[in-house]
């Protein structure tokens, strides 16, 4: 009988391979096992070389985890947090369509058929879109920057001591283009007027801090001087219209406290202070959602029309209202107070645009030929299709 083959290596024999089963496993009957050094090799005949050392068995590494206590991985932590951020902004504009029929509606089952029936899924996302931009551009922000000055405070706790806040995760896990994308929707949609809230936004959500202009002072100095001064030359002559106007204290507090602001906001924050602001700024930031989330709500998803309804050689009617659809035989209007009506399309003489209450100006007050009222959108367009003059139509009341 011949011995079992070996490999060969580059520097002799290899010898065959290991038993896998641990020197200190009891065998089937519960009696010791030889130890390796004396149990015969995988080829029969072949004893282990004697130049070769035998590994000793790896003893099993054992974590002192705290009782009670669940320590979640630190990417799982993330996924979560993920999974939570982008079911808030996936759910949040389906949940507000769907209570916008409903208020449109006026609470009525079958009027909310009806406009379920004939109000498409891609023009109710789509008004939802455009009148909700804000809304969903503001909490973006918001969360941004609070969660960026709250993970670069958290950070310097000791690790492990508490939870990491909230927008602090979220801030964490999402992609800097989402951060800049949610600050220009902002910039296009905001009102002129609350613009300059942007500055501080941006400089705490990026960590923007006056040392990283100038490592001298001086220098830094003359850097924020020129920043201010080119943003005072921009605001200068709102400012003065609106000192002089008097009552507008409202509006100075808008354009001069933001930018000084801007300068203090980037953290950290005292350790002591982190967590409760955290909470406070969560609840917060919820709580003005939801109140602000109301006009949104209660936003019509039809355009305003005042139509004139009558016999050609008798008295007219104007019916002041959303029109839902039209037919062959009949034009179906939501009146603004309440209830459908089916008006012949026969009957109808003439039909104008409206607008709202809530679109009318309350400033008069403008920036280089642009509303304060107006975004950088709304601006735009209206020099591109000026404003026509209301119809008298519109100013009946209904």
């Amino acid at each position: 009988m011949s011995a079992a083959p070996t490999a060969t290596g580059g520097d002799g024999p290899v010898p065959p391979p290991r038993s896998s089963v641990p020197a200190d496993s009891p065998t089937t009957d519960g009696t010791a096992a030889a130890p390796v050094a004396d149990r015969p090799a995988a080829g029969a005949g072949v004893a282990w070389p004697a130049g070769v050392p035998v590994a000793e068995p790896a003893e099993p590494v054992v974590v002192e985890v705290e009782p009670g206590r669940v320590r979640w991985d630190p990417a799982e932590r993330r996924a979560r947090a993920s999974q939570s951020f982008w079911t808030a902004v996936v759910g949040v504009p389906a949940i507000f369509s769907v209570l916008r029929l409903g208020v449109e509606a006026g609470g009525e089952l079958q009027t909310t058929l009806l406009l379920v029936a004939n109000v498409g899924p891609v023009n109710l996302l789509a008004g939802f879109l455009t009148t909700a931009a804000r809304l969903l551009s503001t909490g973006m922000v918001a969360v941004f920057a609070l969660g960026a000055v709250l993970a670069v405070s958290a950070d310097r706790l000791p690790p492990g001591t508490r939870r990491r806040p909230l927008f602090a995760r979220w801030a964490d896990i999402t992609p800097a283009w989402v951060v800049l994308a949610s600050f220009l929707l902002a910039l296009i949609t905001w009102p002129l007027l609350y613009l300059p809230l942007l500055l501080p936004a941006f400089v705490a959500a990026f960590q923007l801090r006056p040392g990283r202009l100038h490592e001298r002072v001086v220098p830094r100095l003359l850097l924020i001087g020129a920043l201010l001064a080119g943003y005072g030359w921009l605001m200068l002559p709102t400012l003065r219209e609106a000192m002089r106007q008097g009552d507008e204290w409202l509006v100075l507090a808008l354009l001069v406290v933001p930018p000084l602001l801007a300068l203090f906001i980037a953290g950290p924050l005292p350790g002591l202070v982190i967590r409760p602001l955290a909470s406070v700024t969560e609840v917060a930031v919820l709580a003005t959602l939801a109140w602000a989330a109301v006009p949104v709500i209660s936003t019509p998803v039809l355009p305003l029309t005042v139509t004139t309804v009558g016999p050609e050689s008798g008295p007219t009617e104007d019916v002041r209202g959303h029109v839902v659809t039209t037919d062959d035989v009949n034009m179906v209007i939501l009146q603004e107070q309440g209830g459908v009506r089916y008006v012949p399309v026969d009957l109808v003489r003439a039909q104008v645009l409206c607008p709202s209450e809530e679109e009318l100006p309350r400033h008069q007050l403008r920036i280089h030929d642009f509303h304060v009222e107006d975004s950088l959108l709304e601006g735009m367009g209206r020099r591109v299709r000026p404003v026509h003059r209301i119809d008298a139509a519109c100013r009946t009341p209904a």
